[in-house]
């Protein structure tokens, strides 16, 4: 392995009707088909688990542009919105953020937003691989 500024390891087994489990035992689920998909759902998914992560570390990532730029704003939320479809013989994931940055203009958010896509480790390993699309507002606080 390259060397890390951090490194995890999680097991799966049972694929989508399973369980993964961290190494330090932080991150312990089960894993199910959703019911749209046609499983039991009632766990959480592959999918959840890869938007749960790509909104934190996008979050974090924008709140360093937002430091970086010395710009007072209020409490930032993303949600990212990870949809799976099938392409050809196999699937492909599609991301659709939805950011707000309070207490700025929208095209200051806009700018801040364009900076943390650049930097964020999510951002950069799905760059050109799939697609990406973002929601931007400054709204509240």
């Amino acid at each position: 392995m390259e060397q890390a500024l951090y490194s995890t390891e999680v097991t799966a087994t049972g694929g989508r009707n399973g369980h993964v489990k961290s190494t330090d035992g932080l991150l312990e689920l089960d894993v199910r088909i959703p019911k749209e998909m046609g499983g039991a759902g009632g766990a959480t998914n592959p999918e959840q688990l890869f938007a749960a992560g790509y909104a934190a570390c996008f979050d974090s990532a924008l709140n360093l542009m937002i430091r970086n730029s010395k710009v007072q704003t209020g409490t930032t939320t993303v949600t990212a919105k990870v949809g799976l479809k099938k392409e050809g013989v196999g699937f492909v994931l599609f991301v659709d953020m939805h950011v707000n940055i309070p207490g700025v203009e929208v095209e200051q958010a806009k700018e801040l937003v364009e900076r943390a896509h650049e930097v964020c480790p999510y951002s950069n390993a799905t760059r050109g691989n799939i697609n990406v699309t973002f929601n931007v507002t400054a709204e509240g606080e």
